[in-house]
Parts: C-alpha cells; sequence; structure tokens
C-alpha cells in the first residue's frame, strides 16, 4: 500500500511511501481508508512540539479516518466486509474515567494512523459512521466534533437557554458553535477576522467578538450578559489569554480546555479563580460511548460538517499547508474510493 510516513520532524519529511499492506489480528479489522481530517495536533506532530519523545520514526500520521471493511481478523463478530466505519482516537478509551496510559493508544500517534491506503482498527473501538454523511464529511468527527460534544455535553450537560463562549474558527470550535445552537444555547463567538464571524454567525452565533479590535473582550462579554458571564468556555487558546476565560464565565461555569493555540503553558492568575468558583476541565476528545451517542444525534439533526478544502492523497502536505493558513472548516485528504 501507498501511505505517508514521518521520517523526521518537519513538513519536508512527511514522505510518501510504499509498506506492506497490514493484515488483521485477532480482534482487529483491516479498513480501506476513505477520507482522512486533519487536526491542529496533526500539524503538531508533525512539527516535532506534541510529544516528541513518545513518536516512533516512520509514523504514519493522522487519527481521524472514514472507511470501509476490507478484512477481518479472527475472533470479529461485530463487523462485516463492506461496513462503513471510522476512527476513535483513543483506542482503549472505550467509556468511563480515561486510564493514564491512554495517550499511548493514540491513533496517527504514537500508533500509526490513517494517512495511507489501509489501517489497522481494533474492532472494539471502531465506530459506525452516521449514515447521513459521505466518508469525507464523516471523516471530520473523530477528534475535532467528539472535542466539543465532550465539552458541551458531555462533561457541560448544556441546556437550552444557556451561552457558550466559542474561540476561533477551527474545526473544534465550528462543531461546538453547531452542536450549541441546536441545543438551543446562545453562543458568543471570538475570531480576529470580521468576514469569519459572519460566516460564525450563519452557524447560528449570534454574538460577534473580534478580538484583535476588542483586545478586553471578556469585559464585552460581560456586557453582553448583563454582568453574569456565559455559562460555558470551549479554550482552544489556553496561554495568556486564560485569565479573560475565566472572567468571562460565570460564577461556578464551566470552561473547557480543549487546545494549547496560545501555548503549553498558562500563567494563571489564581484569586479571580478562587472567587468565581469556575471549573477548568481538560478535555482531550472523549470515549468511544460519547463517540456512539453524538453519531446518533449528528444522524437524528442531520448535521453537516463544516470543511474548508478537500485534497488529493498525493497533495497531503499541501493539506497541512492549508492548515497552517488558518482555514474556516475541516481540511479533508481524500484517500480513496
Amino acid at each position: 500500500m501507498r501511505a505517508w510516513q514521518l521520517e523526521d520532524f518537519g513538513l519536508d519529511n512527511l514522505r510518501l511511501a510504499e509498506r506492506p499492506t497490514p493484515r488483521p489480528k485477532r480482534g482487529e479489522i483491516l479498513v480501506k481508508v476513505s477520507a482522512v481530517s486533519l487536526n491542529y495536533r496533526d500539524k503538531a506532530i508533525v512539527d516535532g512540539v506534541y510529544d516528541p519523545e513518545k513518536m516512533p520514526k516512520y509514523l504514519i500520521p493522522v487519527n481521524d479516518a472514514a472507511g470501509v471493511v476490507a478484512e477481518v481478523g479472527p475472533g470479529v463478530t461485530e463487523w462485516q466486509v463492506g461496513d462503513r466505519v471510522l476512527s476513535h482516537f483513543y483506542s482503549h478509551w472505550l467509556d468511563g474515567a480515561p486510564a493514564r496510559d491512554e495517550p499511548d493508544w493514540q491513533l496517527g500517534g504514537p500508533l500509526d494512523g490513517g494517512l495511507a491506503e489501509y489501517m489497522i482498527l481494533e474492532a472494539k473501538s471502531a465506530v459506525p459512521t452516521p449514515a447521513n454523511l459521505t466518508d469525507e464529511q464523516a471523516s471530520t468527527l473523530p477528534i475535532a466534533a467528539l472535542t466539543a460534544w465532550f465539552a458541551l455535553v458531555e462533561y457541560g450537560k448544556l441546556q437550552p437557554g444557556e451561552s457558550v463562549l466559542v474561540q476561533g474558527t477551527g474545526g473544534v470550535s465550528l462543531f461546538s458553535v453547531q452542536i450549541a445552537t441546536a441545543l438551543g444555547a446562545r453562543v458568543v463567538a471570538t475570531s480576529s477576522s470580521d468576514e469569519k464571524l459572519r460566516r460564525v454567525a450563519a452557524l447560528g452565533a449570534s454574538d460577534l467578538i473580534n478580538y484583535r479590535t476588542t483586545p478586553n473582550w471578556a469585559d464585552h462579554v460581560l456586557d453582553l450578559t448583563n454582568g453574569r458571564g456565559v455559562d460555558h468556555v470551549v479554550e482552544v487558546v489556553a496561554g495568556e489569554g486564560l485569565n479573560q476565560s475565566v472572567r468571562a464565565t460565570k460564577a461556578a461555569g464551566h470552561i473547557a480546555l480543549v487546545g494549547f493555540l496560545g501555548g503549553q503553558t498558562a500563567p494563571l492568575n489564581v484569586m479571580p479563580l478562587l472567587y468565581s468558583q469556575v471549573a477548568i476541565r481538560g478535555i482531550a476528545v472523549g470515549h468511544r460511548r460519547a463517540f456512539l451517542e453524538m453519531n446518533r444525534w449528528i444522524e437524528q439533526q442531520h448535521l453537516e460538517p463544516v470543511i474548508d478544502s478537500v485534497f488529493s492523497f498525493e497533495e497531503s502536505r499541501r493539506a497541512y499547508e492549508r492548515l497552517e493558513q488558518g482555514p474556516f472548516g475541516k481540511i479533508v485528504i481524500r484517500v480513496g474510493d
């Protein structure tokens, strides 16, 4: 099979190669990959800033994959050849609290991912593809959509009429806007681009803040909410901005920390956090049970992911370059038919 492999850190070292097509062992399935989508994590792995010590040489990157079962291994009864399936990021996290070693079982690093014509999945962790989505659309779900769902529904228990602050217009952020809007929440969106804010408004955001022209955006959020603050924040930036998120959140509200665009350390002001009693929860995607529940909801709602652009398999490095440019929506790579 053809596969993109990371021979060293840096995009120039992501190279297309021929590799033996794997065969499924007991409890595994072989998937013919149709499409994959990129997340910020994928870029961070290639750049060598995401757990570089854990990444093996010649890693096949990218978790988020959609495809069709091509072969089942011994003992597999839940899947048949021809079934449409999705990868699940944490291949061993099926339900409940995560184990300490869940990061050791992440697809797309340190385990091989889906930027190849075929990939191996554990039968118990694979997920059925929502019937209302194409494989290209469905490939956007495993990390970005599930992270948003876990932050707002599994953790946040979002209720109609509550308010959600969503930062930026990346994949997790846009899914957060779509999910929160569909659940009847008020959405406050931030971005550095007025054009992107207009597009977010079309997805359901009712309040828009350009954080470049309004650098003290937390004050504006308080004005919008009569001084109360929002019920939930989907925090994708972290860094210094985490203090503004605390300020923008209501007393005893929720901050779902899902990203690190502003850096992997945050100088947090402790006293405002103590006084507000805001809960900050790290969200690292979610378990398989939530993935299944989300997919059923997506089918019922007829939700369609926002896709910025689709690249061919041979153009995979160009897809990473597009991700660097700050797209509106997901970057998808079409792998097979």
